[in-house]
């Protein structure tokens, strides 16, 4: 046989249309809230994540983790410490002294009146004014039926951009427009630009869907199910985005899994890119950290991801090259399972799964 009649199956990479990618099952948005009585215009509008809130007991281990995690502290107090990125973000992380407590994800509000609809959620307390706070704004806490904390914060001024890292220019075997220039980098953290996503360990995931999805404009990305001995699909998962028409987002700004206890999984950071993480990767480990997965590439909104403990025993990510979504995108129906966590990487550790 000649070689261009043998056949051999190499591996390959492609970007596919999301109406693809999300199989023959796919829902529209529009006839997954019909079906379930969801309305929007009676929801809290979020506009974007902008920062996790965490209780700390030593707050100098910490600040010294997420410097070297890639952030940089803005104000600090005697027990309270800000950490921002180079985004547009006053802060993407805020620190306080007390023993070891998830305080929730925080999401901008698109009005002052979502602030007050969300301060009348069962269990919600008042609206706080965030004076002493890089940007100020106001904030409100609710909690969801399982007491997970979630925030709501308006009018935080922006902060100014910080310097973006360098679009590295990359020869690929017949494209090559990179000539007379050598790739270099230097050691060090990898700068965080932005929250991305943080997911949730839930006891009741059907009760804890329909909360998330019908008070506010989270809408699923994909839901993944298991097959019950009466041979029925049930939802044990979700992967779900802010709903903001046809301006895209990422593929998920919130995750829930079914899970024997209620507890925060981890939180997600976006960084520049692969050559960024791996280095990042690279410092971190060698300051003795450790790691809990990664570095690989997740399947499902496609990011490359490391995944590694901080020095209070909390999950933390950094991601790079994740999809983006919109109204348009179809919701993915799809079986759970190990396999669909990662298409390359380590295999996943049984800490992950827990």
């Amino acid at each position: 046989m000649s070689s261009d009649q043998t056949l051999i199956n190499f591996n390959a990479g492609t970007s596919v249309p999301d109406t693809e990618a999300n199989g023959p099952n796919g829902q529209s948005i529009a006839e997954w809230r019909q079906k379930r009585g969801i309305h929007p215009s009676q929801q809290i509008r979020t506009v974007r994540l902008v920062h996790m809130r965490y209780q700390h007991p030593d707050l100098k281990s910490i600040s010294t983790f997420l410097h070297d995690f890639g952030m940089r502290s803005v104000k600090e107090t005697e027990d309270r410490v800000w950490f921002r990125g180079y985004g547009v973000d006053q802060y993407v992380y805020y620190a306080q002294k007390g023993p070891k407590k998830f305080l929730g994800g925080t999401f901008e509000v698109e009005t002052y009146d979502d602030l007050v609809k969300a301060s009348k959620l069962n269990g919600a307390g008042p609206i706080q004014s965030l004076d002493d706070a890089p940007g100020g704004g106001s904030l409100v806490t609710a909690f969801d039926p399982e007491g997970i904390p979630i925030n709501f914060i308006h009018g935080q001024e922006p902060a100014k951009t910080g310097k973006m890292p360098e679009r590295l220019v990359v020869n690929y075997e017949t494209d090559k427009p990179r000539k007379r220039r050598f790739q270099r980098f230097d050691e060090g953290p990898a700068a965080v630009h932005k929250l991305g996503h943080y997911g949730l360990c839930v006891r009741n995931f059907t009760e804890q869907l329909d909360w998330y999805t019908r008070n506010f404009n989270f809408v699923p990305t994909d839901l993944l199910y298991v097959r019950d001995e009466n041979n029925i699909d049930q939802n044990v998962a979700v992967f779900a985005h802010i709903d903001r028409g046809n301006d895209f987002v990422d593929h998920h700004t919130i995750f829930l899994s079914k899970a024997q206890t209620s507890h925060v999984h981890h939180c997600s950071f976006e960084i520049h890119d692969f050559d960024t993480q791996q280095l990042g990767h690279q410092w971190l480990a060698g300051k003795g950290y450790k790691s809990v997965w990664g570095v690989g590439r997740h399947i499902l909104g496609s990011q490359i991801f490391d995944y590694w403990w901080d020095t209070t025993g909390n999950m933390i990510e950094h991601y790079a090259d994740g999809d983006l979504v919109n109204q348009d995108t179809p919701i993915g129906h799809l079986p759970a399972g190990n396999e669909s966590l990662a298409v390359w990487g380590p295999e996943v550790p049984q800490a992950f799964l827990d």
